[in-house]
């Protein structure tokens, strides 16, 4: 991701009028061999993020581990930077809590890109207007297949030391809360299903070693009477990084999968009209506006361009029609994880505290 973010930044001229021009003035990776990439693109490096610290950077944006987020945004936010973080924000509640606490005139803000696709934007707008009138029930979830394969080496992911109890919850589930966070639908009561899918994958050193964290998870909730449903699968076949929103509602329903990024799907519903969904082949068109045609297909990278530049834009003042994931909005995923935790402990329906 700190890669996708140099590269974004390299793009910053197809925004139109976008009130910051910013510069990368290093990247901090203590692996040289990670840090080979950046230097063949003329970046600076430094092995810590301490030296980062000495440049004059206003904005630091932090891709790491989630047992290292408390660590190094603390460190980030004692320094008086800004700070883009990524997501869980923190391994547990109290990590995220203690980084909440440490916030005070920094512009903080969490990753999550797939919310700036037309698309989603198109059903944010929707949401706003009253279109949908009553809501019946809300859907968002993030599917990956790469894990179907039980040869595949284990990773951190796959460590509680270093990916954290919430497993899948911890390392997708940010990007599911975003959309309906934001619209409003934070939830009261989660009933979890957490699913551990194979319990052990090759060491890479000829050996096995245990798969500590949840695969797959279905979180049932509810926000007063709206069913709201959450869904973080690291075992998912046939998805291959795909996010999906889904919003039913009395007088509209909409809904948009990455599979088919153009495509939007949507059924107006009037008494006596027929109950058919419609498609709308969509282009160009996010939070900021571009150089490219609105013809011209939007995927993956000019995502991450619109969350950098939405971004950049509140850090300098701006007020964007649809913003990165607050702390707030981090730190109430937390809480909804850590309930899902105690829900498949229980078997119960938990309050979200």
């Amino acid at each position: 991701m700190g890669r996708e973010t140099a590269s974004a930044l390299a793009r910053w001229m197809h925004l139109l009028d976008h009130p910051v021009r910013p510069e990368l003035v290093g990247v901090a990776d203590p692996s040289p061999a990670a840090r080979d990439w950046f230097e063949s693109h003329g970046i600076p490096t430094f092995a810590s993020v301490n030296e980062l610290l000495g440049t004059d950077a206003e904005v630091i944006y932090a891709a790491v581990p989630h047992h290292l987020h408390e660590s190094v945004y603390l460190e980030i936010l004692a320094s008086d930077r800004s700070l883009l973080a990524e997501k869980p924000f923190g391994i547990d509640l109290a990590a995220a809590e203690s980084i909440q606490r440490s916030i005070s005139n920094n512009i903080v803000r969490v990753s999550s890109e797939f919310p700036f696709f037309p698309a989603v934007q198109r059903i944010v707008d929707w949401h706003r207007s009253g279109a949908f009138g009553q809501v019946l029930e809300v859907t968002s979830e993030f599917n990956h297949a790469s894990d179907l394969d039980p040869s595949k080496p284990i990773n951190w992911k796959r460590r509680v030391a270093t990916c954290g109890e919430y497993g899948c919850l911890g390392d997708l589930g940010l990007h599911v809360c975003h959309v309906p966070f934001r619209l409003g639908y934070q939830p009261d009561s989660v009933f979890a299903r957490l699913q551990k899918v194979f319990s052990e994958r090759p060491d890479g050193k000829g050996g096995m070693a245990a798969c500590e964290t949840w695969d797959n998870g279905l979180l049932s909730t509810t926000v007063g009477e709206i069913p709201v449903n959450f869904a973080t699968r690291r075992i998912s076949p046939g998805s291959t990084n795909q996010w999906l929103i889904q919003i039913s509602g009395t007088e509209l329903s909409a809904e948009f999968s990455t599979q088919q990024p153009k495509t939007l799907r949507y059924l107006p519903f009037q008494p006596g009209s027929p109950q058919a969904w419609r498609e709308e082949s969509l282009g160009q068109g996010s939070v900021w506006p571009t150089i490219t045609g609105s013809i011209f297909e939007f995927g993956f990278s000019d995502a991450i361009l619109q969350m950098w530049a939405a971004f950049l834009a509140e850090y300098v003042g701006e007020t964007v029609a649809f913003g990165c994931v607050t702390p707030d909005e981090a730190l109430a995923s937390h809480r909804l994880f850590t309930a899902a935790l105690a829900s498949q402990a229980s078997g119960t329906v938990q309050p979200v505290g």
